[in-house]
């Protein structure tokens, strides 16, 4: 798992949205934070996750701690958008080949949330 975990950083780090298409499991689920529904599937995680690179991942984009057990990964980061500073947890769970099964999302302050969801919402839109 640490090899799939060193991928996730090396995408994360690098913006390479690419990346996403051998991280991710077919039947990866993502867990927004402001989406009530799961969205299920491939295609549907890695677009939530490539506007959430375009919006979340700047310079000032970096992980502060992370808890590993097995193939879960709990990485909270803390990133500066628009003079906001957000603070996040990336959940990740890893299937038995590796690939990114299972994706939440948790943010806060509140203020953060609100400005990560209309910036979302417009990346999303764009894509």
């Amino acid at each position: 798992m640490n090899t799939s975990l060193d991928a996730w950083h090396k995408a994360i780090s690098s913006k390479d949205v690419s990346a996403l298409d051998t991280l991710l499991a077919e039947t990866a689920v993502f867990h927004s934070p402001v989406v009530h529904s799961p969205q299920e599937g491939k295609d549907l995680t890695k677009m939530y996750l490539a506007a959430a690179f375009h919006v979340l991942a700047n310079d000032s984009f970096h992980y502060v701690r992370e808890v590993v057990d097995g193939e879960n990964a709990v990485l909270e980061f803390v990133v500066e958008v628009d003079g906001i500073i957000v603070n996040g947890v990336d959940m990740i769970r890893w299937d038995d080949k590796g690939k990114i099964a299972d994706f939440k999302v948790m943010l806060r302050p509140y203020r953060a949330i609100n400005l990560i969801k209309e910036k979302m919402r417009a990346m999303l839109e764009s894509l």
